[in-house]
Parts: C-alpha cells; sequence; structure tokens
C-alpha cells in the first residue's frame, strides 16, 4: 500500500510539474504568435531612425562598407554597398578579410545571422567574424534596430 500511495503522488508531481511548464513555455496563444511576427516585419520608424543613428554615429559602419573613390573618400553613391578593405594589420594575420560585405538592404544575410553577427560576433558559417570586423556584443534591440535600418536601404543606389 505504501509504495502505491508513493507512485500516485509522484505521478500527481509530475503532471503537476509537466502542466505548469508546459503553461510556462506556451504563454502565447497561436493567434498573439502570428500577430508578433508581423508586427516584427514592418519595424517602426523609430527603430529604423535608431538603427541609422547606430550605423552611422556609433558603428561607424560606412567607413569599412562603402567604397571609397580615387582621392581615398567615401563614395556616397555607392553607400554601404561593399567594399575592399583598405586597413592592413601591423602583424600578419591569416584570417583577416580583403572585402568588407554589402550591406544595404542586407543581402545574403537572414535577420537571425545579422543579429547574431551584431550581437555574438558570429557569422553566417557559424565562425567568429573575421578581422578587421568588430565584435560588438550588442543587445538584441539595438541589432534589430540596426537590421531595420540596414533592411530599409535600398540594395543598390543609382550611379552618379
Amino acid at each position: 500500500m505504501k509504495s502505491s500511495y508513493r507512485l500516485i503522488v509522484c505521478v500527481v508531481i509530475l503532471a503537476a510539474a509537466g502542466m505548469g511548464a508546459s503553461r510556462l513555455f506556451s504563454r502565447e496563444r497561436p493567434a498573439q504568435a502570428a500577430q508578433k511576427s508581423a508586427t516584427a516585419a514592418a519595424p517602426a520608424q523609430g527603430d529604423i531612425d535608431r538603427g541609422r543613428y547606430l550605423v552611422e554615429n556609433v558603428a561607424m559602419c560606412e567607413e569599412c562598407h562603402t567604397p571609397r573613390d580615387a582621392g581615398g573618400n567615401l563614395d556616397e553613391s555607392r553607400r554601404l554597398q561593399g567594399a575592399p578593405i583598405w586597413i592592413v594589420p601591423v602583424h600578419p594575420m591569416t584570417n583577416w578579410s580583403n572585402r568588407a560585405p554589402a550591406l544595404a538592404g542586407l543581402p545574403g544575410f537572414t535577420l537571425d545571422q545579422a543579429e547574431r553577427i551584431l550581437e555574438k560576433g558570429i557569422g553566417p558559417n557559424g565562425l567568429p567574424i573575421q578581422p578587421p570586423m568588430h565584435v560588438y556584443h550588442m543587445t538584441h534591440a539595438d541589432a534589430q534596430a540596426i537590421t531595420a535600418y540596414l533592411r530599409s536601404l535600398p540594395g543598390a543606389y543609382p550611379q552618379q
């Protein structure tokens, strides 16, 4: 009798724990989840503006990801379209990147990949990003704002 009582108590405890865990992990109804993903697809103008500020004034992405003209000045007609790396390491480095990828429109990157680069410094291939790219360890909100801004840019600019 004693062992059957223990078995019943254990089953009740496990059932209660399972129900609590399922409620904990499924707080959203499917309709709420769909609405959340729909709003994530259309970022607010405030997120885009914050992303622009972070790209232009904090991370300074244009310095490497925008080509330069013959005088060494940024070519604004090809803003954030990717560029050859113009700086060289002080000591030889085998993993130094020779080209900064295009960022305008986020071509070739999923949102998750772009956010993982900004938050953790992990590239789309699962490996750490190559120098001279900085590892920023940004907050998720900042990474989302940056990706919203970059996605809002045209993938190609008209040549002037």
